[in-house]
């Protein structure tokens, strides 16, 4: 049996640990592996490579994917699609893993309904993926969320100024919320709860008043603030699924409460960083165990799933669920930040 494997989207720690997971597994029962080079593009594009023992030597601790990635959609031109249909016929491949997050896998869908033996595996920082309770990646993106804040809290402390720290979330705050309560923040703004910048402020008048002269604003890239205002932008272009292109709302939030408190305000977007670098023992732990999970739906061909984490256990969800909606932050979380903020 041959297996192909590819990562859409976005890179994120563990995608290798997956791939590696993959491979040694795959192994075990006589299957072949292949990896589909840059995501979707390298099965339009007949960019396929086989992946040995050799080959995961020696990655799991490197963030990124051995086998690239993008975020290219191939169901936006019919010859697209029937050229991913070709090389997968060509390269005789019984079954694919795709690795990604809400395109990914909703490409994955697609190509399932057209007969395609697909199994997903859930991975996005962002943890915005419904049918699972945690994807891989997003634990490693808060503890660099985290270390961060615990950085700029002391340079903070130390000029009396406010550090507004931007992180990643197009929909969903997850990062901000959870690194925000980690790192002691003063104030988070997310997508899901629209901010009035006068409540900032007031927030960061009465520290101030109470003598505390430094305070931490940690921002989703996505948060909006109230009234329907629309999401800040780089500029207007959209990558190939159609998602402006985020980033910016931090430098917006901190040129305003500079403004409206005269208070000197510094803006930090971490931006990519959060991507890169080592996963936690737990995303490595977590991708490992979705690795396995997939090639074992595989071996009972389970098609059309996606591998997931409920309570402690990795089960099989369809992907029809999996795409459903995404999963943004539980307000009762974010209720308990509050309790800290000011």
């Amino acid at each position: 049996m041959r297996i192909g494997i590819l990562t859409g989207g976005g890179d994120c720690p563990g995608e290798n640990a997956v791939i590696r997971a993959v491979v040694k597994k795959a192994e075990k029962y006589g299957y072949s592996v292949f990896g589909i080079k840059r995501g979707w593009l390298g099965l339009i594009t007949g960019e396929v490579e086989p992946l040995t023992h050799f080959s995961v030597s020696g990655i799991l601790p490197r963030g990124g994917t051995i086998i690239g990635t993008s975020r290219t959609n191939p169901l936006k031109k019919e010859e697209d699609i029937q050229k991913v249909m070709t090389h997968i016929k060509k390269f005789e491949l019984h079954s694919l893993i795709t690795i990604g997050g809400e395109d990914t896998l909703g490409v994955a869908k697609k190509f399932y309904d057209r007969g395609v033996n697909i199994v997903g595996i859930p991975k996005t920082i962002d943890n915005d993926l419904s049918g699972t309770d945690y994807t891989f990646g997003f634990d490693t993106a808060v503890s660099i969320a985290t270390e961060a804040i615990d950085r700029l809290h002391t340079t903070a402390e130390s000029h009396d100024r406010v550090m507004v720290i931007e992180v990643m979330g197009r929909h969903a705050g997850w990062i901000a919320t959870v690194a925000g309560i980690a790192g002691g923040a003063d104030c988070i703004l997310i997508p899901e709860k629209p901010f009035d910048i006068d409540n900032v402020c007031e927030i960061i008048h009465k520290r101030h008043k109470r003598g505390r002269r430094f305070s931490i604003i940690v921002v989703a890239e996505g948060a909006v603030p109230v009234k329907g205002t629309r999401l800040i932008a780089q500029d207007e272009s959209v990558d190939a699924f159609g998602h402006i292109r985020l980033g910016g709302v931090g430098n917006i939030i901190g040129k305003e409460i500079e403004k409206r408190t005269g208070f000197e305000t510094r803006v930090t977007i971490l931006g990519h960083i959060q991507r890169g670098g080592t996963p936690t023992a737990f995303d490595r732990v977590l991708a490992t165990r979705y690795g396995v999970a997939a090639v074992e739906l595989i071996k009972k061909g389970e098609f059309g799933k996606m591998v997931a984490l409920k309570g402690n256990k990795i089960v099989g969800v369809t992907l029809e669920e999996a795409i459903a909606k995404l999963k943004t932050v539980d307000l009762e979380l974010y209720d308990i930040a509050e309790i800290f903020f000011g």
